[in-house]
């Protein structure tokens, strides 16, 4: 089923999230529901919180940029991922600046500056521990997606000049004045339906 997704402003994008104690047919019912939305919204991630739960959850698709990432010389692991729990374990101090959007921003990108490799800690849909080491466009999306767990948007990392550049388009997603080909959840919990 497709979920909407909550827009820039809205509580639940900011909330604590929780562990997920256990693997069950509910937790298997909403990650079926995360990936179907992501791929509805042309997405190549999205966390739990963007769709209004509290779950530590995030699940990606890189599949779109697998043949830019061989080039870079970066495996693709098995898509799509499925991240449960996860914990950043280590973190390069070579940083890199690209452009990143989210689906609960939508049609704002800028530079965002994150460490270039890193290594995650996760539970994958099997509900077994896995490990892997990521750089390229894969560390940088594992990266964003855990931020969401802990409250944190990629706007956050923006320098106050850059934040007031986009003071109005953040103001209209707040008030409600947003739309996307996907389904949404304004701050005051109105949906809006895909245009």
């Amino acid at each position: 089923m497709v979920l909407p997704i909550y827009v820039y402003g809205h509580d639940a994008l900011r909330d604590d999230t929780e562990r997920v104690s256990e693997n069950s047919e509910a937790l298997q019912s909403l990650i079926d529901d995360m990936i179907e939305t992501m791929y509805n919204a042309s997405g190549i991630g999205l966390a739990a919180p963007q769709v209004g739960r509290s779950e530590r959850l995030f699940v990606v698709d890189l599949t779109p940029m697998a043949d830019e990432m061989a080039k870079a010389g970066e495996p693709l692991p098995p898509q799509p991922m499925v991240c449960i729990n996860p914990e950043l374990v280590a973190e390069s101090d070579a940083t890199s600046d690209m452009e990143e959007g989210c689906l609960s921003i939508p049609d704002v990108r800028e530079a965002v500056s994150r460490p270039e490799r890193i290594r995650l800690r996760y539970r994958d849909r099997a509900f077994e521990k896995q490990e892997i080491e990521a750089g390229h466009m894969l560390a940088r999306v594992l990266q964003h997606e855990r931020d969401h767990l802990d409250g944190v948007l990629f706007t956050d990392y923006l320098s106050s000049f850059r934040k007031r550049l986009l003071r109005r388009p953040l103001r209209a997603m707040v008030r409600g004045t947003v739309t996307a080909d996907y389904p949404l959840v304004t701050k005051d919990g109105e949906r809006v339906p895909a245009q």
